[in-house]
């Protein structure tokens, strides 16, 4: 999957109806008991709010810079602090009820040493009045008008009761809108009429009835879920990955993505944020899935509810870095790009590096040393032989090349052609040029061109008494 179709994904418009609610982390100190009763004493050191479920997950596809226009309800007030909440991550707009019977759901998690120590909800669950549900219909109808697919993110906070989903869902359909559903119901017959729904392994067990611990248990399972809704189920396995069950026809399971899990806060609205931004833009189911499950992978690995953008999610499906292989042009050139999305500082070196002395050996380590990824650039055995003359080069450039790509520090090695480096200098647009010190850097062919976006030339010393043609002469 190239970074090139990844980028598709900005394209995609995705309406979020669901509950919306503020995640707020206090984080502080814990040095003593309290002599009121046997609990810790948290000294606050920081609040922090960030948006939480379906704002979450209007966050996460904001995030990774597709378009997100949320529906909910909130208390009164509340709806500037979400949509600033959501808009601080990417494109997104907020088409909020504010309910003042109600206050804004917030979860307040009290955190010391990295470890949650208890958690303070502030809801309201009581069903919506005749009034706020006939603007919640209002508004979600004119977010399926604008976008291409639709998420309801049902968190079982009083936002939909059954007339205000069915009316919904045959908005959404009444306009060719796909729809997907995070459920909440303890069965997902209010659901009918959505093309697939994402439980957990608990939520398809209470769903159910059925165990789940076995592919057989969840196909079995998930079966059943299916009949009660009519459409496909994606569900997610936890260590186990996710498993995607069509109407018809065999499942499909990930593995997980998963690194390091960190915090499981919010996985599941980033799994189906970069699905539904996925399927929004016509990826297959398959390329979807996969998707959803990188992105969910990575954000376990962070601290808190937690987003991530695009440029993380390309560079955790792309080669993390190189390992001295002799690459082409092309290929170099979509390993830098992936490099600088990465935020990698990219060095550039150049030689015919014919028979490796230490004075080469020293010039590499620290050109290695002055950034994060080094390309070395090789005259070819042509432009070898026309700088240097008719019995050079003493090895061939594919000799060299693995000889340069075995050295420590070297991530890719490219062969050039021309009699200078300057063409591929262009190509690649490196941060760092690097040559000997026995240049000038006005005499350094590429200076002007790295030098132009900010980068830098380096010269280093050369080490005296090393010389390849001193070596060939003296055999």
């Amino acid at each position: 999957m190239t970074p090139e179709r990844l980028g598709g994904l900005v394209n995609a418009r995705v309406a979020v109806i669901g509950d919306v609610m503020v995640d707020e982390y206090l984080t502080g100190k814990v040095d003593r008991i309290s002599p009121e009763a046997p609990v810790p004493v948290v000294r606050g050191v920081e609040l922090k709010a960030v948006a939480g479920g379906a704002a979450n997950v209007a966050a996460n596809v904001a995030a990774l810079g597709a378009e997100a226009i949320l529906v909910g309800v909130v208390g009164a007030g509340g709806a500037a602090e979400v949509e600033a909440l959501i808009s601080a991550k990417g494109r997104a707009q907020a088409l909020l009820i504010e309910d003042a019977s109600r206050r804004t759901i917030r979860k307040m998690r009290v955190i010391s040493n990295r470890q949650q120590i208890v958690r303070l909800d502030h809801e309201d669950l009581h069903p919506l009045s005749g009034e706020i549900e006939a603007a919640l219909i209002a508004a979600a109808g004119r977010a399926i008008g604008d976008s291409d697919i639709v998420v309801l993110s049902d968190y079982g906070k009083g936002l939909f009761g059954d007339p205000a989903l069915a009316a919904i869902i045959a908005l959404a359909k009444a306009a060719g809108k796909r729809v997907v559903v995070d459920p909440k119901r303890p069965e997902f017959s209010a659901y009918r009429g959505a093309d697939l729904v994402t439980p957990n392994r608990g939520e398809l067990a209470r769903a159910t009835g059925l165990p789940v611990d076995t592919d057989a248990e969840v196909e079995a399972a998930a079966r059943v879920a299916q009949a009660q809704f009519g459409g496909a189920l994606l569900l997610t396995r936890s260590e186990q990955g996710m498993s995607y069950f069509p109407l018809e026809g065999p499942a499909i399971h990930a593995p997980t993505a998963a690194r390091e899990v960190f915090d499981v806060s919010g996985a599941g609205d980033t799994a189906i944020a970069t699905l539904a931004a996925a399927l929004a833009v016509d990826f297959e189911i398959g390329e979807a899935l996969h998707l959803a499950n990188q992105a969910a992978g990575i954000v376990v690995g962070k601290a808190g509810t937690a987003t991530l953008s695009l440029r993380e999610l390309i560079a955790a499906l792309e080669p993390p870095s190189g390992s001295g292989d002799l690459l082409t042009w092309d290929e170099a050139r979509r390993l830098r790009a992936a490099w600088g999305r990465q935020g990698l500082r990219v060095g550039f070196a150049n030689g015919c590096f014919d028979i490796l002395h230490p004075g080469h050996v020293a010039l590499i380590a620290e050109a290695a040393a002055a950034c994060d990824r080094l390309i070395v650039a090789l005259n070819s055995d042509a432009s070898t032989r026309r700088l240097k003359g008719p019995t050079r080069p003493a090895q061939t450039q594919d000799a060299r090349a693995c000889v340069m790509g075995a050295l420590k520090g070297v991530a890719a090695v490219v062969i050039f052609e021309d009699d200078t480096p300057k063409a591929l200098i262009e190509a690649l647009q490196p941060d760092l040029l690097v040559k000997g010190a026995d240049y000038r850097i006005e005499d350094v062919v590429g200076a002007d061109v790295v030098q132009a976006r900010g980068g830098r030339v380096l010269l280093v010393e050369t080490l005296a008494g090393h010389s390849t043609t001193r070596l060939l002469a003296a055999r």
